[in-house]
């Protein structure tokens, strides 16, 4: 019997002038990346950088949804925002789950090309600094490490001058007659926020009254899961470095 697949009735073979897959998704922009500097190249290089270009693909998406969350918040468009929260979530699974890849990096592998790379850290990624901007874990004093980089600079910095998705979740609250006080919902937002006991009776009511308040209930829910998410990524994240290379100082 032969092992031959046929090709399927009108499929579109000739290319020349129109869009390819790899044209569309600029692969040979893609796959050029990856540039290992070790020599000569150490294969687990290749798995490193790969894990790392991936993990900004996805934050990038991330961004991405947030912008449109919070867009979407400020219209009043809740159940657009939850949608986009709800691929948001599936998002942190995927950047969780692929720590389980870099696992596979032994202590002896890592150093054998860790020198390469110097004192480039995952801290130093804009865009992870990007979504704990968007969500509103704020801290401007983030935006040092970027002084060699202008633009990335700029950019961040009118994040953290912005409402992020909690405080544009508060003004929602506000505006559908729940009593947020007036300082929460007009502020400097490059502020971090603390605990506040004037919330409380806020969310209290809503948890209460979930059938009375259920949009804002669900948000509430989304909000908690996304957190817990960043946590888990983040304590994942240092098991992964601690399985690697121990109790010694990263590159950061």
């Amino acid at each position: 019997m032969e092992n031959k697949r046929e090709l399927e009735q009108g499929l579109q073979l000739d290319l020349r002038d129109r869009q390819s897959y790899g044209g569309y998704l600029q692969l040979d922009t893609l796959l050029s990346a990856q540039k290992p500097l070790s020599n000569p190249v150490h294969h687990d290089e290749m798995l490193f950088i790969v894990q790392h270009h991936v993990s900004e693909l996805w934050m990038k998406l991330i961004i991405h949804e947030l912008r449109a969350a919070l867009a979407n918040l400020s219209r009043d468009q809740t159940d657009a925002s939850l949608k986009i929260l709800a691929r948001v979530k599936q998002v942190q699974r995927q950047l969780f789950e692929q720590w389980a890849v870099l696992e596979t990096l032994t202590p002896a592998e890592y150093l054998q090309f860790r020198h390469v790379f110097g004192n480039a850290s995952g801290f130093q990624s804009h865009q992870y600094r990007m979504i704990e901007f968007l969500l509103g874990n704020k801290n401007s004093e983030m935006l040092a490490v970027f002084n060699h980089d202008a633009p990335r600079k700029a950019e961040l910095q009118a994040i953290l001058d912005a409402p992020s998705l909690y405080d544009e979740f508060l003004r929602f609250l506000a505006r559908a007659g729940h009593a947020v006080p007036q300082d929460c919902l007009e502020r400097d937002w490059s502020i971090p926020h603390a605990r506040r006991a004037d919330l409380v009776p806020v969310f209290k009511r809503i948890y209460e009254n979930a059938d009375e308040f259920w949009s804002e209930y669900h948000f509430c829910e989304q909000l908690v899961d996304i957190e817990e998410a960043f946590q888990l990524w983040r304590f994942r994240h240092m098991k992964t470095v601690e399985r690697i290379i121990g109790h010694k100082r990263g590159s950061g």
